[in-house]
């Protein structure tokens, strides 16, 4: 059903001086799924992902939110439509603490971001949800540190929490192990599967262990266009996406359940 779709691009391109990075991509996003973007580097992800929240401008094609024709929107108009993006850099205020960093994200949604002069007690009221928000993302022992003396993958941990601040009804997740330890890598696993219970995720991530065992749907990209789609098993058996990754990521798909 056409109402199972929460985002759709149709034939979407982006070309940079005669260079196409992305390549007609038809892509489908199913409500309530977490969908992994995947593919070598230089593959087009993280431009198709710039493409989705109007950092970058299609040269052609259709991008589609819930029905509705988005590709001439700004990105405020997209944020305001529920398509949040997390970022693959961490992208908290260091030195605010855990709380207030969830805080300021609340603002945001609220409008009230750039009311300066008001008492810094007229924001208690939001406090209550930022610990919500906290204990969702097992943040919530961590409220009064400073964001600075989380470890890393805390930081990402404090980073989603504050996209969720933002009432996503789709989150765009870029890379979010990149960096980290098994640890860690495991803690986020955990994380984006719970909060996807409810929501809708698309993530770029380059860690197969992670989209094998999460993944709804995977998109495998390959010079901007795409290779294969379909659930892990599948992809992770066709022979195209085993040649695009061959060397030691061609162990990985394979082994990645291992």
């Amino acid at each position: 059903m056409q109402d199972e779709i929460i985002l759709e691009t149709r034939a979407l391109t982006k070309e940079f001086k005669g260079f196409v990075a992305v390549s007609k991509v038809d892509l489908k996003v199913r409500r309530g799924t977490i969908h992994a973007l995947i593919g070598p580097n230089g593959a087009g992800k993280t431009t198709c992902f710039n493409l989705l929240t109007k950092f970058l401008t299609p040269t052609s094609g259709q991008i589609l939110f819930e029905g509705q024709d988005i590709t001439a929107e700004t990105p405020a108009h997209i944020a305001r439509r529920g398509v949040i993006r997390s970022f693959q850099i961490s992208s908290v205020f260091p030195h605010l603490t855990v709380l207030e960093n969830v805080r300021v994200a609340l603002q945001r949604k609220l409008g009230t971001s750039f009311f300066f002069w008001r008492s810094e007690h007229s924001l208690d009221a939001l406090n209550e949800q930022a610990l919500a928000l906290l204990r969702e993302v097992d943040l919530e022992p961590y409220a009064a540190l400073t964001a600075v003396e989380l470890s890393y993958g805390r930081k990402r941990a404090l980073e989603i929490a504050t996209t969720l601040a933002m009432a996503p009804k789709l989150m765009l997740l870029d890379e979010p192990t990149q960096g980290m330890g098994i640890e860690d890598v495991d803690r986020i696993r955990a994380l984006i599967k719970k909060v996807a219970a409810d929501r809708t995720v698309l993530m770029v991530e380059h860690n197969m262990s992670v989209v094998s065992s999460i993944a709804d749907t995977i998109t495998v990209l390959q010079r901007g266009a795409t290779l294969a789609e379909g659930p892990y098993e599948e992809v992770s058996r066709n022979p195209a996406v085993v040649e695009a990754y061959m060397g030691s990521t061609e162990a990985e798909l394979q082994g990645a359940h291992g």
